[in-house]
């Protein structure tokens, strides 16, 4: 079984990324400087200890003697806490050779213990003090200073010791309290981290605003003052949407050039056509036909498709409507009594070019008029959210179309004089440019007993 990679597990957010390591890190140095500070407190206290230890064994040493009966001491140390039973101080001068000894009376009647090693350590370096830790009377942790002694050519032992359970207590103490500052130390530096990071990435953010904003169309490019890091891809986002627009313009230019280029022999096999009579004639005549008709359509198509994908293209839709049906008012009002009401309490933006969403809403709102008998209703609604599509209904009150003539007209490759009865001219084109678009053209009965069709495209902010 083959384990993941490390990298599977890196966050893909840069902020996530630098706080993590930035955390990681203060923890680390953090967990290793309060380890060291602790261990430190530690070695300073029991130096303390050892200090105080070697002052006793001074004191036993400047006072002892050695009688018939055993050693004696002329001058004990002075700490009352000496004479109180097992008071954790405590002192004791033995002979190495004997039983003999003479203690304090804070010992009772216990003994400080000289095991073996303890004497193997003195024996190798005497008159050097050295310290121990063992356990002691009453079952305390003691820490012992020993140092051997020759006087009247006989071998003295001088033992002090105390207990180092306080001691350890307050360091225990001290690494507790360290711990919690450190915690809260780690806690703030990680908020610090937390705020550098978002100051630090705040202008990507602004960079990604711009350019929703030059998607959006309402600027043409990046020219803001943005940091030395970020220059970089400023710059390269700037040559990219200039690149675009040569791209789309040139694109532009081909398909008139090949507009053109197709329509002069068209036209002539046309009127070649048209001179002749016969079957030849007749059947060159309607292919050059068709051949016009599709080149046209396929052309607009390419057209549309290039001014769709152009960046910051805007167009408000209100108005576009509102024209159109002022146009169709005075095309239909004499041959027909048609009310036309548009409905569009606020003004939203269209996320593309002008001609085109005149193409489209031309094309359904005249095919509205055509076959509705008394009344048409556009209606503008306006995005839910930000960012969200926006959607206009037009329906009228003619005849409508059958679901199964519905996806005829709305399918690719149908020809607009082919349509199924009652079909609208126009409809497979505004499908198609709406999809160019990304939006999309829906056909269903509408309120007014006719058919609604029911565009949905994109809009700008």
């Amino acid at each position: 079984m083959k384990l993941p990679s490390w990298r599977a597990f890196r966050p893909k957010s840069l902020a996530a990324r630098l706080v993590v390591s930035a955390a990681a890190w203060c923890l680390v140095v953090l967990a290793i400087g309060g380890f060291g500070l602790s261990e430190l407190y530690r070695e300073s206290v029991l130096r303390t200890l050892d200090s105080d230890l070697e002052v006793v064994l001074d004191t036993l040493a400047g006072g002892v003697s050695v009688e018939a009966q055993g050693p004696s001491l002329t001058a004990p140390p002075t700490d009352p806490r000496y004479g109180v039973a097992f008071s954790g101080r405590y002192w004791q001068v033995a002979l190495v050779d004997s039983a003999k000894t003479v203690r304090s009376p804070s010992l009772w009647d216990e003994e400080l213990p000289l095991t073996e090693p303890m004497l193997v350590a003195l024996r190798a370096a005497p008159g050097k003090t050295r310290f121990f830790n063992a356990d002691g009377p009453n079952g305390q942790q003691m820490r012992i200073a020993a140092q051997f002694v020759l006087l009247k050519n006989t071998q003295i032992a001088l033992i002090a010791a105390t207990d180092m359970r306080p001691v350890l207590a307050n360091a225990r103490q001290f690494t507790a309290t360290l711990a919690i500052a450190l915690a809260l130390l780690g806690i703030g530096l990680i908020a610090a981290v937390l705020l550098q990071v978002r100051l630090a990435l705040a202008p990507l953010a602004r960079v990604r605003g711009d350019i929703a904003d030059v998607r959006r169309g309402r600027r043409a490019k990046l020219d803001e003052d943005y940091p030395t890091e970020i220059t970089p891809l400023t710059t390269e986002l700037n040559a990219l949407l200039e690149h675009n627009r040569e791209v789309v313009e040139r694109a532009r230019t081909h398909v008139g050039n090949l507009a053109h280029a197709l329509k002069t022999p068209i036209s002539v096999l046309l009127n070649e056509a048209r001179g002749e009579q016969g079957r030849l004639a007749d059947l060159v005549g309607r292919q050059a036909e068709a051949m016009s008709r599709n080149v046209e359509h396929y052309l607009q198509r390419a057209q549309a498709a290039a001014r769709a994908e152009a960046i910051g293209a805007r167009t408000p839709v209100k108005p576009v409507i509102e024209d159109i049906a002022r146009t169709l008012e005075r095309l239909y009002g004499a041959s027909k009594d048609l009310d036309l009401d548009v409905l569009a309490a606020t003004d939203v933006v269209f996320r593309g070019e002008k001609q085109d969403i005149e193409e489209m809403i031309g094309n359904l709102m005249d095919n509205a008029c055509k076959y509705g008998r008394s009344r048409v209703v556009a209606q503008l609604t306006p995005p839910s959210v930000a960012g969200a599509p926006l959607k206009i209904d037009i329906e009228d009150d003619g005849p409508g179309l059958t679901p199964e003539q519905q996806e005829l007209v709305l399918k690719r490759g149908t020809r607009l004089d082919e349509s199924a009865p009652g079909a609208g001219l126009g409809l497979s084109i505004v499908s198609e440019l709406a999809r160019a678009y990304g939006g999309a053209l829906h056909l269903g009965r509408g309120d007014l007993g006719g058919l609604k069709a029911s565009l949905v495209l994109p809009s700008a902010d």
